[in-house]
């Protein structure tokens, strides 16, 4: 059986370049910390558990996940919800660890587990088990189905929504939908859903306006509300943190919450500052001033804001490099996906190919400006040890359904 060899070389030379760019995004303090405090040793140790895990899933048959969907959803779901009774329910797990004001990890001892990011591995597992296995026509005829994946994609979308993380809520309903257009659903669903999602937008707009109404009435910024949740906790609204609605702002109206670019836009315009100053070759590697000097926050500029540092420091050449790259391997994907032995295989390579696509298109986007300031990660590229996990997880699923495909005339 052949195996797909762009995508580990592709996957390689991302993750060689993330490591490069985390340990010049912290190079500022290297000599303050111990080896195993230093993001880019980390980082090693994370790419190099996927690896393994990587190698054995690509070598695996991946019907096995069609077999076991069930109980391999269900082992992604209980993950979560020890950080529901953390969070919610207000039950004291000594396992469970709270950053930030939100409970999203799980303590293992030599790393802490995110488990939003293996959810989204058993939600796209199970989803397309359950395409797979129903027959897809009408709306009427396949309401039941529709039912099914409703309840398998919204348990963890409500799950994580409350740690609170919107950024990874976002990732599954494009997931899911590509699925759902791959199995050939009717095309009266799609325009319903977008009704639908025009009707949320709308009711986010009218959310955000009553909230500016209340700084101004209150006199009081963006930040303050925030930091005790003044708006969501005095008034009737959606559930969403005054944080998430400071983000959201920062994009459509920036001079609302932050008219001196001192505040929740600093980021965004640090950002676009450190991809402008790297011109066409950039300035060098471990040459950048933004991340190095504190402009860009080093709690950012390693993660979330990695392409950032990229760009400033290895120009247009390297950016753009890095985006190949990132659209081989999902290019990858939709092979793997069109010569798949099975619908299943089809419908696996669809969802994880949607779902990579998501954060890469937001995470990029919202370094540039383009998208709101979400969390989500780039692909291979961010550091953070579980969704490194994930994607090679993930990724090596996509080679065994190429692996294990059949030659059709």
């Amino acid at each position: 059986m052949r195996s797909d060899i762009l995508m580990p070389i592709c996957m390689a030379l991302l993750s060689l370049m993330g490591l490069v760019f985390i340990y010049t995004s912290q190079s500022y303090n290297m000599d303050e910390m111990s080896i195993a405090r230093q993001f880019w040793f980390r980082q090693t140790v994370f790419l190099a558990m996927g690896s393994v895990a990587y190698f054995f899933i690509s070598r695996m048959d991946y019907e096995k996940c069609f077999v076991y969907a069930h109980l391999i959803y269900a082992m992604c779901i209980a993950l979560l919800i020890p950080l529901f009774l953390e969070g919610s329910c207000g039950i004291n797990l000594p396992f469970v660890d709270k950053r930030f004001n939100a409970t999203r990890w799980i303590n293992m001892g030599i790393f802490s587990l995110q488990p939003a990011e293996i959810a989204k591995i058993g939600a796209c597992i199970m989803v397309a088990a359950i395409l797979a296995r129903s027959k897809i026509g009408t709306i009427k005829e396949s309401l039941k189905v529709l039912l099914k994946i409703f309840v398998v994609a919204a348990i963890p979308i409500l799950l994580i929504f409350l740690q609170p993380d919107l950024g990874s809520t976002l990732v599954f309903p494009p997931m899911v939908f590509a699925m759902l257009y791959v199995s050939k659903l009717s095309k009266k669903f799609f325009v319903m859903a977008f009704a639908a999602f025009a009707l949320m937008v709308a009711i986010v707009a009218w959310d955000i306006v009553r909230y500016t109404s209340f700084l101004e009435e209150n006199k009081i910024t963006a930040t303050v509300s925030s930091k005790g949740n003044l708006f969501g906790s005095s008034h009737f609204c959606l559930p969403m943190k005054d944080y998430q609605r400071n983000r959201i702002l920062a994009f459509v109206a920036p001079e609302v919450v932050d008219k001196l670019g001192q505040d929740v836009t600093w980021n965004v315009r640090q950002s676009l500052i450190s991809i402008g100053s790297g011109g066409f070759f950039g300035k060098g590697l471990g040459e950048g001033t933004q991340a190095k000097l504190g402009y860009l926050p080093s709690d950012v500029a390693y993660n979330d804001f990695i392409f950032a540092v990229l760009a400033e420091e290895s120009g247009f050449v390297g950016a753009s490099f890095a985006v190949l790259l990132q659209g081989a391997i999902l290019l990858c994907c939709l092979r793997a996906a069109r010569k798949s032995r099975d619908r299943f295989g089809q419908l696996l390579c669809a969802g994880i190919c949607t779902m990579l696509a998501v954060h890469v298109f937001i995470n990029i986007g919202m370094t540039l400006g383009i998208m709101p300031i979400t969390g989500l990660p780039l692909p291979m590229l961010s550091y953070g040890g579980s969704f490194v996990l994930t994607c090679f997880i993930l990724l090596g699923l996509v080679q065994s359904v190429f692996r294990h495909r059949r030659q059709f005339d």
